[in-house]
């Protein structure tokens, strides 16, 4: 003896129930769809906001040097560290770059300028070449006051060589 199953005739009332199942069913299929389409938003927006490193590697490029008192009319002083050599003469300060222009040696002070002990680049007192294998003089970086009365070089603003703050 074998049972077969019988379809038993639809009902209004169980028409109605599958209707309700089915909207049931689109309104979570809707709520899926804008749940994932919006961790997919959120997820790319924290990607491209969050991967870009917000620390910064090596020393800042904007410094303090100190007081135009500091450094007497007539100065040439070499700051080894910050790579920069700072010139007054009377009232007025500029800052030339100690990093030679051929292979990024550290140039030294010389009686006729500027010097690289490696390659043999030589400067004038203004950073021009006047010998060796350097392709261009020296740059010089824009100098400012600050308003605490300190003597700023921005080594990310070069200026026209002879360019001086007057203090």
């Amino acid at each position: 003896m074998t049972i077969t199953p019988t379809k038993m005739p639809k009902t209004a009332a169980d028409s109605s129930a599958s209707e309700g199942d089915q909207n049931r069913r689109r309104l979570l299929g809707w709520l899926t769809g804008f749940g994932l389409f919006g961790s997919a938003v959120l997820s790319a927006f924290s990607n491209f906001i969050f991967i870009k490193p917000r620390a910064t590697y090596g020393a800042p490029q904007r410094f303090s040097i100190g007081k135009p008192d500091e450094f007497p009319p007539g100065t040439r002083m070499a700051l080894e560290q910050r790579r920069v050599c700072v010139v007054r003469e009377g009232n007025k300060i500029a800052a030339i770059s100690t990093t030679c222009t051929h292979l990024g040696c550290i140039i030294g002070l010389s009686e006729t300028g500027f010097a690289c002990p490696c390659h043999g680049s030589r400067f004038d007192p203004d950073g021009n070449v006047t010998g060796g294998p350097a392709p261009r003089p020296l740059p010089w970086f824009k100098v400012t006051l600050a308003p605490n009365g300190e003597i700023e070089v921005d080594k990310d603003a070069e200026v026209e060589p002879g360019s001086y703050l007057n203090v």
